[in-house]
C-alpha cells in the first residue's frame, strides 16, 4: 500500500477529490474503513457550504490548507467529518457520508453522524493535518469503484448540484476489503 494522501492529493478541484475519495482508506486510531460516499461544497457561491456567508470561527478550517480536518456538529447531536480541499485560501471541503470499516470488524456506517459517533470523533478532531498525522490519515487502494452523482443530501439551498458521489456496488469494495482483512 501506498503512503498518506498528500496535500497535493487534496489540494485540486473539490469535485475531483469528492470522487476520487471514494474507494481510498481511511485511517482513525485502531479503525480502518473504506470511503464509500462523499459530498462536495465548493466556496462563497454555493449556498450550501459552510463559507457561503464568508469566514467565522466555526469554518476557518475551511479557508487553511488542503489536507486538513473540519469536523463540524449540527442539530446539537451529531459531528461530521470533512477534509479541505482547494487551494489555501479558497474554501471548499468534502464531506465523508460512507464509510465501510474493516478493522477492528466489518461494517457499513451510512450517514456522516454515525461515522464520527462510530468512530469516536468530535470537534476535538478539527484542523489535524491527515496529510502527516499517524493515526489519523488516508491512504491509496487499488479500488476505483463505480459510482454515480447525485442530489447533496439534508439541505435547503443548492440541491440543483448533483455533488454527492456514491459508490454504485459494494461487490468491488467487499472483495477489497476481505484481501485487505487478510493481510493484516
Amino acid at each position: 500500500m501506498s503512503e498518506h494522501l498528500s496535500r497535493e492529493f487534496f489540494n485540486r478541484p473539490t469535485l475531483t477529490v469528492a470522487q476520487e475519495l471514494l474507494g481510498k482508506i481511511m485511517f482513525f486510531e485502531a479503525m480502518a474503513g473504506i470511503i464509500t460516499e462523499t459530498e462536495a461544497y465548493i466556496g462563497q457561491d454555493d449556498p450550501a457550504c459552510h463559507a457561503a456567508r464568508g469566514k467565522t470561527p466555526r469554518n476557518a478550517v475551511m479557508f487553511g490548507p488542503a489536507g486538513i480536518s473540519y469536523v463540524y456538529f449540527i442539530y446539537g447531536m451529531y459531528h461530521c467529518l470533512n477534509f479541505v480541499t482547494e487551494a489555501d485560501g479558497f474554501p471548499g471541503a468534502v464531506l465523508i457520508r460512507g464509510l465501510m470499516l474493516f478493522e477492528p470488524s466489518p461494517l457499513h456506517l451510512n450517514g456522516p453522524g454515525k461515522i464520527c459517533r462510530h468512530l469516536g470523533i468530535t470537534r476535538n478532531h478539527s484542523a489535524i493535518d491527515i496529510t502527516d498525522n499517524p493515526s489519523f490519515y488516508l491512504k491509496d487502494s487499488s479500488l476505483t469503484p463505480p459510482y454515480e452523482a447525485t442530489p447533496r443530501i439534508g439541505i435547503s439551498r443548492g440541491q440543483d448540484k448533483l455533488w454527492r458521489f456514491v459508490v454504485k456496488s459494494s461487490k468491488k469494495i467487499t472483495l477489497l476489503k476481505e484481501s485487505l482483512c487478510q493481510e493484516g
